[in-house]
């Protein structure tokens, strides 16, 4: 697993970016595959799931993680979800002591968010979609719903897919430029005829600045070109019935 040095840095905190190492999954699924909503047999998605609990230090019922849906809907954690269904939305916050809450990826960005001083964390799943339409924006404003201060966050944006491997069509630059012209900067030219290279990393970054957050991490991991992480993109390219995917998590340890 990988750590952000400013996370690292914070007292009473925990966090894990996981790459593919460690799990009992095999075939396309090698090793460490933590998708609920995949192919996987589920009895080793659980015990990877186990084995990422165990990392970070809580019980297996205490590694949180949503049905995401790219949406920019947030849900506070206060306890267990339980057996039912998990809870639709792409960003947890809490301030409950260890409840480790994650982020699932594979290739979207995820982005582990703490206030030190009041302890209060998040974790946002930020594809294109979710970071376009505000995701980072609502976890930030549900964090200071339970006493954090944006100028005090830090903010750690893990491994995604980076500008190099990214290719969009003009579309999909539109939109990001009919929403503000400035957007034009996080695209280079492909070497396909209509088609740009998209710096979401960079576009996240920028987010959060304009959020107010100063204190940023970036793990700087490409997910389509590290065969160690898990990417959406490289198994479509690849024609793979479907791919692996992460849990990248945060805990406050219990003081």
């Amino acid at each position: 697993m990988l750590a952000s040095p400013l996370l690292s840095a914070v007292p009473g905190l925990r966090h894990a970016f996981f790459n593919r190492e460690g799990g009992v999954s095999g075939g396309i699924y090698r090793s460490l595959n933590a998708g609920i909503g995949s192919q996987d047999d589920p009895a080793s998605v659980t015990e990877n799931r186990r084995r990422m609990a165990e990392q970070i230090g809580v019980p297996p019922q205490h590694f949180l993680t949503v049905h995401q849906t790219h949406s920019a809907d947030v849900i506070v954690a206060t306890a267990p979800w339980g057996d039912g269904p998990r809870p639709r939305a792409d960003a947890i916050v809490t301030r409950a002591e260890g409840l480790a809450i994650g982020a699932t990826a594979a290739d979207c960005a995820p982005v582990l968010l703490v206030d030190p001083d009041v302890r209060v964390i998040g974790a946002a799943h930020a594809g294109w979609k979710g970071a376009l339409t505000g995701i980072l924006e609502s976890a930030i404003a549900a964090m200071e719903k339970l006493g954090a201060e944006r100028g005090r966050m830090i903010a750690a944006i893990g491994p995604l897919i980076r500008q190099p491997s990214y290719e969009v069509g003009h579309e999909f630059v539109a939109r990001f430029i009919e929403t503000d012209t400035g957007n034009a900067r996080f695209f280079m030219p492909s070497t396909r005829e209509g088609h740009s290279m998209f710096d979401l990393a960079g576009y996240i970054r920028r987010r959060l600045e304009t959020a107010g957050l100063r204190m940023i991490d970036d793990i700087g991991v490409d997910t389509y070109s590290d065969q160690n992480f898990f990417s959406y993109r490289r198994s479509v390219h690849r024609k793979e019935p479907d791919y692996g995917r992460h849990v990248h998590a945060i805990v406050l340890e219990r003081e």
